[in-house]
């Protein structure tokens, strides 16, 4: 394939359950789409067999999939757009993403002249971590000044052009935040799609009040570096 327009990356964590499911969800609506694109799984911190399922299903040059013996949100995506080729590169949560959120947001990006666009999630399934989530977002937009509602909502898709300006460090999960203040910095537009998002799909959260106190502190890092 000479050009590619998506680079869709995948991040999995202990998901052997839901692989076959995911393979076949995605590679079965991405085909139906005009554009091209490829796909990368990227198996991070614990392999459960996932990449060996995934390598036995597929049969396709655009599908590729990866394992990362250290694990990590930031991580993981981090080194799919490190191998991603598209001219978009777009990246999600496979675990709550609704396939056709994901082709609502690939077709609003083709549209939309090069500027960043993501989704922001309008409803969450538990009060505790929608407070968890509001108190974040505000953080984020007094320090960092980001003109987004839901930093971490996924699917996110960054133009390659755009995604080769920026120096991203953060490998776990402020790299959400750390891409989005960066664009802002550089006054990318950065579009949001409201999507409803009120369960996982597969796999379980790795988020607990640990990981999240470390991120509402990183937000001073991200910030210090910003300027």
């Amino acid at each position: 394939m000479s050009h590619i327009k998506f680079s869709i990356i995948l991040p999995l964590y202990k998901q052997v359950d839901h692989s076959n499911e995911l393979y076949h969800t995605y590679v079965e609506s991405l085909s139906a789409i005009s554009s091209s694109w490829e796909l990368l799984f990227i198996v991070n911190g614990v392999d459960d067999g996932t990449t060996e399922k995934l390598n036995q299903l597929n049969k396709l040059d655009n599908v590729h999939i990866y394992f990362l013996k250290l694990g990590g949100w930031g991580r993981a995506v981090k080194y799919g757009l490190s191998k991603a080729k598209g001219e978009f590169l777009c990246y999600t949560n496979s675990a709550r993403t609704e396939i056709n959120d994901l082709i609502l947001i690939l077709q609003y990006a083709e549209v939309n002249n090069y500027n960043v666009v993501k989704a922001t999630r309008i409803i969450r399934e538990a009060f505790i971590r929608k407070l968890g989530s509001v108190l974040y977002n505000l953080q984020c937009r007094f320090m960092l000044k980001v003109p987004v509602w839901d930093i971490n909502g996924t699917p996110k898709v960054i133009p390659q052009q755009i995604y080769s300006q920026l120096s991203i460090s953060s490998e776990d999960d402020l790299i959400d935040a750390e891409i989005i203040a960066f664009c802002s910095k550089k006054n990318y537009r950065i579009i949001e799609i409201p999507i409803i998002s009120t369960k996982r799909i597969s796999g379980s959260s790795t988020t607990n009040i640990k990981s999240a106190i470390k991120m509402y502190l990183g937000v001073f890092r991200i910030k210090r570096q910003i300027k």
